[in-house]
């Protein structure tokens, strides 16, 4: 296995790391493989993409694909690039990142460490060089779906889809993608859009007030079902609905789940599966080859109190659509 890199050892407090990060495999030696996982603030068991991407390595090192995985669930968004490094430093072969947030220092990491392999879930790079892999998600089908329910649902045929700045693209084919699903099923349908555009850097993913206060704001114009999209940016919004007693649909993760009592309002939740991928890339990354970039699947859940015959038909139509190519979101890759 070519994949390696020596470098300096980062101190990183040994509390911050699960036990499988305070071992010591020799990740440098030509026979062993070695991959590993850090996640944005949201976590290892975020009932979504991280924790199914975590699954996915250790799916992994059962059938010995791999011989070691560590990872590490950061706390703080500075601590990113550290997290990373620690990973690297250590000889290791592959290391994911995952969520949006995460972009730029795996970028940075990418191209301080070449002999490392990096996967990055979630994350749009521009300008990558040949050791940084993505995983990307549909999210204009993703949020297309969102919205065919959401017109499904409304009965005042007001519907709201509230994101994460749209200087993320992933987040604008989010509420694009929302806005053109609900207008698929009903053209005269009013949609309301919101972008958390100008807000701070560091409240980035994680303004939950301004996703409650936004979201409250298009409940008293009269929408009946909200689609939040954006880490607790776009939880707030659900919350709201829940306040409200509104319905609402959740991604990134299962939010029924994530948010308890607070998301009683979500009737579904939209979300990546990445781990398929992630168990496809490894063989060949062991090899020493190099795989493409790859679209990850996503997942559907519905709750069983909201669901009927007639929206589930609606929902295996519009998502067997959009598989087979029949239907189009048309909502481009990146924002104009």
């Amino acid at each position: 296995m070519t994949f390696r890199q020596s470098g300096i050892l980062f101190f990183l407090l040994a509390m911050s790391l699960p036990a499988a990060c305070r071992t010591s495999p020799d990740c440098f030696d030509p026979k062993v493989f070695c991959a590993a996982l850090v996640t944005d603030t949201q976590g290892l068991d975020d009932n979504g993409f991280r924790q199914d991407a975590w699954n996915g390595l250790n799916q992994s090192r059962q059938e010995k694909i791999l011989d070691f995985v560590a990872s590490i669930e950061s706390v703080d968004a500075r601590d990113y690039e550290k997290n990373i490094t620690y990973f690297a430093g250590n000889g290791y072969d592959v290391i994911l990142t995952a969520g949006s947030g995460l972009r730029r220092a795996t970028l940075n990491a990418a191209g301080l460490f070449p002999e490392s392999i990096f996967i990055g879930i979630d994350q749009i790079h521009e300008e990558a060089g040949p050791n940084l892999i993505r995983i990307n998600f549909p999210e204009d089908q993703m949020g297309f779906l969102a919205g065919t329910m959401a017109a499904h649902l409304s009965a005042t045929r007001v519907v709201a889809g509230l994101c994460e700045t749209s200087e993320f693209d992933s987040m604008w084919r989010y509420c694009e993608g929302f806005r053109a699903g609900a207008k698929y099923i009903d053209e005269d349908i009013q949609v309301m859009i919101k972008y958390r555009e100008g807000g701070s850097q560091d409240k980035l993913f994680l303004d939950e007030a301004w996703g409650i206060e936004q979201g409250e704001n298009m409940i008293s114009q009269g929408a009946d079902v909200i689609f939040g999209a954006g880490g607790v940016t776009g939880q707030g919004a659900l919350r709201a609905a829940t306040l409200a007693g509104i319905l609402s649909i959740g991604t990134e993760r299962n939010q029924a789940m994530e948010l308890g009592a607070a998301g009683s309002s979500v009737v579904a939740s939209v979300y990546g599966h990445p781990s398929a991928q992630i168990q496809t890339m490894l063989p060949i990354l062991r090899e020493g080859m190099l795989p493409p970039p790859t679209v990850g699947q996503f997942n559907v859940i519905l709750r069983e109190e909201f669901s009927t015959e007639n929206l589930k038909a609606d929902i295996d139509l519009v998502l067997s659509g959009l598989i087979s190519g029949s239907i189009k979101t048309t909502i481009p890759f990146e924002k104009p």
